[in-house]
């Protein structure tokens, strides 16, 4: 371990009480962009955030022209802070992505504290807030990160460029466009693109993550009579049977078939049954061994049919279904398919009531490959950290982070690597039951700070390698 480093890690490690500050902060603005009543706090979050960069040296712009009004409203869309901290043709240039807007959270719902204060718990060392985990905590591990260099006197190994949005936890309105249209501007240097906003697979090893599920929201309205309700039921008993296979003809035909080497990227995961009934707080099992949970979780199974609202209007029955796409799924094919056979269903049973299916959403699956050299050096980073460095995990005897895939969707992995053209990483910070969208949200102290620290190292390691 050099010089340099150490003095970064003993960096983080001296100024990790006024880190958890700057979290607190945050934490304590309800930043909830899904509510319209919260989009001062999402303003207010996105100054406190700017200020934070701005304070350290980063030459931020604020981009909310010609982000504009938010779709059917007359809100103003919260602005993307764009920051550039530092311009050396000599240095690699990565892009970070992240957002500063939460979900929804109320003590009512069940939160054992206030859930817009950053409360610590010293017997279990977890700090609890809405967004400590998503996405605030991460957001700030990079700016963390950049201080520590900075009190350590150690110049910063790479071109950092930033891109924190508001809206990500109600659609990213935007934020692809400006992708798009910024790509050959001022995205044009970047070389590798990594994103802090998912999770280990458990709680006791971490990870780096290649691919995502993608997402294909349904609206399906079914009018009729007030006390017609069987044909509404009917139709939804046919899309899904009851191992949660989905029934559509052709649906799965364009799944990626598993490969050897894909296969064997299961036998190293060190992933238990019981860290997955901890973080889903169910004791059912999809499979019975971890590699075909991991497989139905990540590349087999598609969500089942999920009914999550029902309108007790007299002249209405309404139903909102969710599909996750798996890897090579087409959003457009997913589409057809649905509507076609939902509509073939529907006509068959020969009711007088009327059915209309609406798409709201789509995000295709996105698959990357961790031989990249931003993967690489993901991987030495968490090594150094997690292995070689943090007497906390001494005991940890893994050498190499689990690769893992999510069963969520981030729609913006692939809108920049499309665009970009450029690798990229999904490299975690937070736990896999640290509750993300849920009550008692937390994100435990020590991977806070430890997630700060390889944050940094992975920019160290980014400057190692050779292209």
């Amino acid at each position: 371990m050099t010089t340099n480093v150490q003095k970064f890690l003993k960096a983080v490690d001296d100024n990790a009480e006024s880190f958890v500050q700057r979290l607190s902060k945050a934490v304590s603005i309800p930043s909830i962009s899904a509510d319209p009543s919260h989009r001062s706090d999402v303003f207010a979050m996105c100054k406190y955030l700017q200020d934070q960069m701005i304070s350290l040296g980063i030459e931020v712009e604020s981009r909310d022209n010609p982000l504009g009004k938010q779709h059917g409203t007359d809100m103003d869309l919260p602005p993307i802070l764009l920051g550039t901290y530092g311009s050396d043709p000599a240095k690699k240039t990565i892009l970070v992505y992240g957002h500063y807007d939460v979900q929804p959270a109320s003590k009512e719902d069940g939160w054992g504290s206030e859930p817009f204060e950053l409360t610590y718990d010293e017997k279990t060392g977890r700090m609890y807030g809405r967004g400590s985990s998503d996405d605030k905590g991460p957001v700030l591990g990079w700016l963390n990160a950049i201080e520590a260099y900075k009190k350590a006197g150690i110049d910063f190994p790479v071109n950092l460029k930033c891109c924190f949005e508001g809206m990500e936890e109600y659609g990213s309105e935007g934020l692809d466009e400006l992708i798009i249209a910024e790509a050959k501007k001022y995205f044009k240097d970047v070389d590798a693109v990594c994103i802090s906003d998912n999770y280990w697979l458990g709680s006791t090893k971490p990870c780096l993550t290649y691919g995502l599920r993608g997402v294909s929201y349904f609206n399906i309205v079914i009018n009729g009579p007030g006390a017609d309700l069987h044909s509404g039921v009917f139709v939804f008993s046919q899309l899904v049977d009851t191992k949660g296979h989905i029934k559509i003809p052709g649906i799965y035909d364009s799944v990626a078939k598993l490969t050897d080497k894909e296969k064997a990227l299961y036998k190293d995961i060190e992933f238990t049954l019981e860290e997955l009934q901890d973080a889903t707080n169910s004791k059912t099992n999809i499979k019975d061994t971890i590699a075909e949970t991991l497989m139905a979780r990540w590349r087999y199974r598609m969500s089942p049919v999920e009914l999550t609202d029902i309108s007790l209007a007299i002249n209405s029955r309404n139903r909102r279904s969710l599909f996750s796409s798996l890897p090579d799924m087409k959003p457009e094919e997913v589409s057809k398919l649905t509507t076609s056979f939902v509509q073939k269903i529907f006509e068959a049973l020969g009711t007088k009531n009327s059915i209309k299916i609406e798409e709201l959403h789509a995000g295709k699956p996105w698959y990357s490959s961790p031989d990249h050299w931003n993967f690489q050096a993901a991987a030495k980073a968490t090594e150094t950290v997690y292995v070689c460095h943090a007497s906390e995990y001494a005991l940890m005897k893994h050498v190499k982070p689990d690769l893992t895939r999510e069963g969520g969707s981030i729609p913006v992995t692939l809108t920049f690597e499309e665009s970009l053209g450029k690798n990229v990483c999904l490299l975690p910070m937070g736990q896999g039951n640290d509750g993300a969208h849920s009550i008692n949200e937390k994100l435990d102290r020590r991977n806070y700070i430890e997630g700060t620290k390889l944050l940094g190292m992975y920019l160290y390691e980014i400057a190692q390698v050779q292209l």
